[in-house]
């Protein structure tokens, strides 16, 4: 039988029971440490590529993205496992004000505190491995943190999407806010997006 241990209070007795029906569970990060091999380099970043990027532009992502540990420090990554064990997938959900990148990506971070009654929260480092793509991962990730936000009184939601993540972005409710393009010497394009949570 497969095991839910979310402490966050939104998540939903339905989210649990479809975890089950896929042989997932969810937990989240107890420590900074157990999940330093979740960032650029670990099996989730697979997934970031598909259709969409060129090999050199997946290598100049990994200057942008990563694992945040400010997510883990804060209470709000979550991971999704396989009832073998295996990642699944993983994301997070920030009060601060870093929209996108990792710990190694310090231009981009600002670990100011955001003001729910007019920031939008972020959803943060979202990755699916490729072995569990369309089996609901990346969208229960991602509702749990849009609850998560909301019960922090959060109306609105902000990303930075990956051009393969933006399909999914899209389905889930979120409209594109602006294109941008990483700086550096191989450009990564990436959409920034937003949706209402209330």
């Amino acid at each position: 039988m497969s095991i839910v241990t979310v402490s966050w209070r939104s998540i939903r007795a339905e989210i649990a029971r479809e975890l089950h029906r896929h042989g997932l569970y969810a937990s989240f990060c107890p420590r900074t440490g157990h999940c330093r091999d979740l960032g650029a380099d670990g099996a989730c970043d697979r997934g970031v590529a598909g259709d969409f990027l060129t090999p050199s532009q997946v290598a100049a992502s990994r200057a942008v993205m990563g694992l945040d540990t400010q997510l883990i420090a804060d209470g709000t990554y979550l991971l999704v496992h396989a009832g073998d064990g295996r990642l699944a997938g993983c994301g997070g959900w920030s009060r601060r004000a870093t929209l996108y990148g990792g710990d190694h990506s310090t231009s981009l971070r600002d670990a100011a505190l955001l003001d729910p009654s007019h920031d939008a929260a972020r959803i943060r480092a979202m990755y699916t491995d490729p072995d569990f793509v369309r089996r609901g991962v990346a969208r229960l990730v991602l509702s749990v943190c849009e609850a998560a936000a909301r019960d922090a009184g959060f109306a609105r939601a902000e990303m930075m999407a990956t051009l393969a993540g933006e399909p999914l972005y899209r389905a889930c409710g979120y409209q594109p806010i602006e294109h941008i393009e990483t700086p550096g010497e191989v450009p990564v394009p990436m959409i920034r997006m937003g949706k209402a949570l209330i």
